[in-house]
């Protein structure tokens, strides 16, 4: 098995052994796959591209092709304990709409994004005056398929407005460890951790659930 991306290792530690899984935006099955097998999920996943639900059929991986845009009507409310989307909420186009089915759908969601507010980001597009390109950013601005690039605190601004409550926030540096782990000014512990990671992520992980109230 192919290694997991940092940011599929760290949803894969987030989910229960056993839960009910749902991947949208699956790719080619590899977190999927190691949900499945590792983690002994009861796994299906949604991709809208011929190449990834063939790649996740020849997987074995239980996969229909899909536009997550079009909503999640074939899944009751609660259906899940987990909808995963990993890497994939800056491609779709309509992402309150998503986050709103995931939960819906989900009793928890997990939501991984390239961060926009990251420093090498800013910088390069500062001192470049070009759309930065990064190993989560690797597109040129012609030919990406991110359409709602956003930051750290962007995506925090959007789960206030829909009353998603925030169980884990974790932001990731280039190893495997949130970035809260790896600063190592005294200072860092007087900063608001929002806007602490949205300097030093380049990618940020989200444990969410509907708000009770």
């Amino acid at each position: 098995m192919h290694k997991l991306r940092i940011d599929q290792a760290v949803i894969a530690d987030l989910v229960s052994e056993g839960a009910r899984v749902l991947d949208l935006g699956c790719g080619d099955g590899l977190l999927l796959e190691h949900l499945i097998r590792r983690k002994h999920a009861q796994g299906f996943g949604v991709e809208i591209s011929h190449e990834g639900v063939h790649a996740c059929i020849a997987r074995g991986l239980p996969v229909y092709q899909g536009d997550i845009d079009q909503g999640l009507n074939d899944h009751h409310d609660d259906s899940f304990d987990y909808v995963i989307l990993s890497h994939t909420l800056q491609a779709v186009h309509r992402p309150e709409y998503v986050l709103k089915e995931m939960l819906r759908v989900g009793k928890k969601i997990i939501v991984s994004f390239p961060n926009f507010g990251y420093w090498r980001v800013r910088l390069g597009l500062l001192l470049a005056g070009r759309m930065p390109r990064t190993r989560m950013l690797p597109y040129r601005w012609h030919n990406t398929p991110y359409i709602h690039l956003c930051t750290i605190l962007d995506f925090e601004d959007l789960c206030a407005e829909l009353d998603i409550n925030i169980l884990k926030r974790l932001p990731l540096a280039s190893g495997k460890h949130p970035v809260r782990r790896t600063i190592q000014n005294p200072l860092s512990q007087w900063m608001l951790p929002g806007a602490t990671a949205n300097w030093l992520a380049p990618v940020a992980v989200y444990l969410l659930e509907r708000n009770s109230r």
